[in-house]
């Protein structure tokens, strides 16, 4: 400060004809301060001062104090008297409030930045579970809870937050030893000064707590005392912000011509010449050295006193010395062009007020010889910019902090951290970047859910629900796959769903498919017996046309099965019902045709009954066109106003789509149905008048057990085909289709077969005749 204001007093283009004085009240101690503080105010002779000012000029300005309890103190009680209060290292968000401290201005960025730095950092390497610990003031209090607010928003959750301070109990510093022993979290965020983090290091050090990474705040990340104190090792490693380094020229020479001569009034100057220099000036009572010459000198003496290669908060003094000067020099010359009076043009220096000075602290705008511009906000703060700093261990066994980094809140949120490409330093016992997490991080395929209790970031990681996804780490929710997709294995992403449909490729097609070529084999097997053997009497007695009419529709209906298997189309969805429908009805048709004709020939009684003229060849013929024809127009009615289409089934398994035919009429298709089931019963019902009739091959029992079997089958597909899932629908229907067709075929044409083949001594008219009336049957 006196470097600053010498070196302004000697520049003729700042305060021309006006001199800066001073007044040092070295005290310490909140009430200590706070009495030099109203000393000031009414003009008491203070411990150090120089020639310049009289004892009855005015304090025009307040530097300091370097803590911000002392200043929350005295920086209330003087801004009742509109001075200024300017502090080089008292960082509380708190005294940003313009209400509270409205002469309250600073070169050192405010907490509420330094907190959302912290919070920052800890977010950039993933720690999401951390400590906090703080110094039982407001500066301790203010910082973290900011920390704590902003660490929140960045989604780092606290697992503890303490505080004490140096003149706490021991056994309070036991208990949160304890509670840093017992937590999972690694990293902790200290927001203390040194005094506070000497002992606590200290007792981590005698307890041998390692593998713990330390955040520090800039009160004493820097601090060079900490080498001195027991245990500082535990704190290597540790990662903070400070304010930047600079060069203050000049400062290093000035530094080295100090004599105590200069200063005699200085008790720390007497001690540190002292204490550098192992002599006794002549007014202290330390016998035990010789008395100093005089003749001592710092210019090639190294200490930290002459040390100016790391000018943080020291340069933040210079900066309030400067602050200062250019108000008073912009007051005096009006440079704004604002008048202080409205009766005077430019006020007189002799009388500055200092409410003044403080008008024009808030306008100041300049850039010091380094380049870095100085201004202050409308809260009084100064431009939040830091350096990242590791604390390291020097080749000289001392703690030095190694700049990774910097801050700059006036950068864009994603821009305002910037690390370096230097390598860091983790805290004692690690090797690597640590891990401090409530939970791992949960993969994709997984999702968060809380546990109960506990903060936001301790949660389970639970598998996604089937048909779900996430795709991302720590995700909150699982996507729903869309309606054609499911979700993969490891439920990470959606895969389009398997279409399935009876193929000819798979087993069960191969199967069908062999089955019913089989019943084509046998059909056209039968046919080629009837027509080797269609002259004789038993194929004659049988009515010939109809059987060949038959087997032609049972090979239709053989055929018909395989418009069922393979991938639905517009066309086979069209085909495959309406050549069932129609082919089972000339299929039942014939039978029935048979069945009238059995019937009425052996019900004819007299001899040269002309009955059966009314149901001849010619009838019976119009009589299965009849029959069929109807089946034809309700096909033709069920395709014209709402035909079959393929539809994708999803809804009878979610992990597969089932091509299917889609009935589009359920109308026309059970009216399809039910039609050949009308026919087949009365089918049945005429075969079973007919079963006890005189015929020596038994055709009437045959048809009314074929029926039964045909019966049979179409009851049972009606609850099988609704229960059946996918592509086993498809499959009872082919299998009704094949059981009921095979009945047919079996039952109607393997005896006659089996007699024309095997028997042929029965393939006789004299057979035939011998226990059948004699009634002329048309064949």
């Amino acid at each position: 400060m006196i470097f600053a204001i010498n070196e302004i007093n000697e520049n003729p283009a700042m305060l021309s004809n006006v001199k800066l004085g001073y007044r040092i009240y070295d005290n310490c101690g909140t009430m200590d301060i706070l009495r030099a503080a109203l000393a000031l105010m009414s003009g008491l002779q203070g411990e150090v001062s120089d020639d310049n000012c009289t004892k009855t000029e005015t304090v025009q300005a307040i530097l300091g104090h370097s803590g911000s309890s002392p200043t929350i103190s005295f920086a209330r009680v003087v801004g009742r008297f509109r001075v200024s209060v300017i502090s080089h290292f008292a960082t509380c968000a708190c005294l940003s409030n313009r209400r509270e401290y409205p002469t309250f201005f600073r070169t050192i960025p405010s907490d509420y930045y330094q907190s959302r730095a912290l919070a920052k950092l800890v977010k950039h390497f993933g720690w999401t579970w951390v400590g906090a610990i703080a110094v039982d003031n407001e500066y301790g209090f203010n910082g973290i809870a900011e920390f704590i607010q902003a660490a929140q928003e960045y989604g780092v959750c606290i697992e503890y937050s303490e505080a004490f301070s140096s003149s706490d109990p021991p056994d309070r510093l036991q208990r949160i030893i304890g509670i840093i022993k017992q937590s999972t979290s690694k990293v902790i965020t200290a927001f203390m000064s040194h005094r506070e983090m000497k002992l606590l290091a200290g007792e981590l050090y005698k307890q041998n707590i390692t593998g713990l990474q330390w955040i520090g705040s800039d009160a004493w990340i820097t601090d060079h005392s900490l080498t001195d104190s027991e245990g500082h090792g535990v704190l290597v490693g540790s990662l903070g912000f400070s304010v930047t380094k600079a060069k203050i020229p000049g400062l290093e020479a000035y530094l080295r011509q100090l004599h105590p001569s200069q200063l005699p009034d200085s008790q720390f100057v007497r001690d540190f010449w002292e204490d550098v220099f192992h002599c006794s000036l002549g007014e202290t009572t330390n016998t035990h050295r010789q008395p100093c010459s005089g003749f001592e000198s710092l210019q090639n003496v190294q200490s930290q006193f002459t040390d100016v290669s790391e000018l943080r908060f020291t340069n933040n003094v210079y900066k309030s010395v400067y602050a200062v000067a250019h108000a008073l020099d912009n007051l005096i010359k009006c440079h704004d062009g604002t008048r202080p009076f409205s009766n005077q043009s430019c006020i007189d220096p002799k009388q500055i007020q200092p409410w003044q000075v403080l008008q024009y602290l808030d306008t100041v705008n300049f850039t010091t010889e380094e380049g870095e511009r100085v201004y202050f906000n409308s809260n009084g703060d100064s431009p939040a910019r830091y350096e990242l700093v590791n604390l390291q261990i020097t080749n000289k066994g001392t703690t030095e902090g190694a700049t990774v980094g910097i801050y700059d809140a006036s950068l864009p949120d994603r821009h305002q951290l910037i690390m370096n490409n230097i390598s860091l330093i983790w805290g004692k016992g690690l090797t690597e970047v640590p891990v401090s997490v409530c939970s791992e991080t949960c993969v994709p395929g997984t999702h968060k859910v809380l546990q109960k209790g506990k903060p936001v970031c301790c949660y389970d990681c639970i598998p996604c629900p089937a048909g779900e996804i996430s795709n991302l780490t720590d995700s909150i929710h699982c996507m729903k796959c869309p309606s054609e997709y499911w979700s993969n294995q490891q439920r990470d992403a959606c895969v389009p769903k398997s279409i399935e449909f009876l193929a000819c490729d798979e087993i069960l097609g191969t199967l069908i498919a062999l089955s019913s070529l089989l019943g084509v084999f046998l059909t056209l097997i039968a046919t080629l017996v009837f027509y080797c053997h269609k002259e004789t009497p038993l194929v004659r007695a049988n009515n010939c046309e109809l059987s060949f009419l038959l087997l032609f529709s049972l090979t239709l209906c053989f055929l018909c099965s395989l418009t069922f298997i393979g991938r639905p189309s517009e066309w086979s969805c069209m085909l495959r019902y309406t050549a069932f429908g129609i082919t089972f009805v000339l299929c039942i048709a014939c039978v029935l045709g048979k069945t009238v004709v059995v019937l009425m020939a052996f019900r004819a009684s007299l001899p040269g009954s002309n009955v059966m003229k009314w149901f001849g060849p010619t009838q019976q013929r119009l009589s299965v066109l009849a029959f069929t024809l109807i089946q034809v127009v309700i096909c033709i009615l069920w395709l014209t106003i709402n035909p079959p289409f393929p539809y994708k089934n999803m809804n009878h398994y979610n992990e597969k789509i089932i091509l299917e035919c889609a009935l589009g009429s359920t109308v026309g298709f059970w009216a399809v149905l039910g039609y050949i089931g009308l026919l087949a019963m009365l089918c049945f019902v005429l075969a079973f008048l007919a079963r006890k009739l005189p015929d020596n091959f038994n055709e009437a029992k045959f048809i009314t057990f074929s029926m039964l079997i045909f019966c049979a089958v179409w009851i049972t597909f009606i609850p099988a085909y609704v229960s059946s899932p996918g592509k086993f629908t498809v499959a009872v229907e082919i299998f009704a289709i094949l059981a009921s067709s095979y009945g047919l075929l079996f039952c109607i044409f393997l005896p006659k077969c089996y007699i024309i083949l095997f028997k042929p001594q029965q393939n006789t008219k004299k057979h035939i005749m011998g226990k059948t009336s004699h009634t002329d049957i048309h064949y």
